[in-house]
């Protein structure tokens, strides 16, 4: 069998070695969505939300709801490949999918113009530690419109981050501390697949 190299992109990934390390980017598929919403020229912003922008449910008129929940779609793609920084935002323009407003679409030319300005932004491997470390947070009903805490999470090994997730808590809580809890037992069980999925790979001691 002819020996074929060294992987340089899978799924639309670039894989990049350097500094005893691997480097994973999108540079190519975020050109090619900014390109497919028309936003390739767009001036880029430093941050992919606006801390002060609330968003709430539309009640005036609907936006394209097609176009809306294809560019959903598309950014999470990114998201689940190497782009953990717009999970919050993304994670919270979802819930609004069924009916998008103008302003939910504002939001997500902003993500857009954030990716623009951070196509190259990647995640970096180099192999130590080789222990499995995680950072939770929770969100206490900052959103009143739906009494929904919400969960956030970031796995970490040799050196990056290898799982990552923003959601909704599917149960209501009736303080901080209960939602720290029920964010807990998530995460919880999160490790522990990761634990047993790192044992059946003979890669780390």
């Amino acid at each position: 069998m002819k020996d074929m190299g060294e992987v340089d992109v899978i799924l639309g990934i670039k894989i990049k070695r350097e500094n005893k390390g691997i480097v994973i980017t999108l540079p190519h598929y975020i050109e090619k969505i900014l390109k497919k919403f028309n936003h390739e020229a767009c001036s880029p912003v430093s941050t992919p939300k606006d801390p002060i922008e609330k968003h709430m449910p539309n009640t005036s008129k609907l936006v394209d709801q097609l176009e809306y929940s294809k560019a959903i779609g598309c950014l999470m793609y990114a998201i689940t490949s190497t782009r953990p920084d717009i999970s919050y935002a993304i994670g919270r323009l979802s819930w609004f999918t069924s009916n998008p407003s103008r302003q939910h679409w504002h939001a997500i030319t902003r993500v857009f113009k954030y990716l623009k300005g951070t196509m190259n932004y990647g995640l970096s491997y180099v192999g130590y530690p080789s222990v499995l470390k995680a950072y939770l947070d929770a969100s206490w009903i900052n959103h009143v419109e739906d009494s929904s805490s919400t969960s956030g999470w970031v796995f970490l090994l040799g050196g990056g981050a290898i799982s990552w997730a923003f959601k909704k808590q599917t149960c209501i809580t009736s303080s901080t501390m209960e939602s720290e809890f029920v964010a807990l037992a998530a995460i919880g069980k999160e490790a522990e697949w990761l634990r047993n999925l790192i044992h059946e790979i003979p890669i780390w001691p």
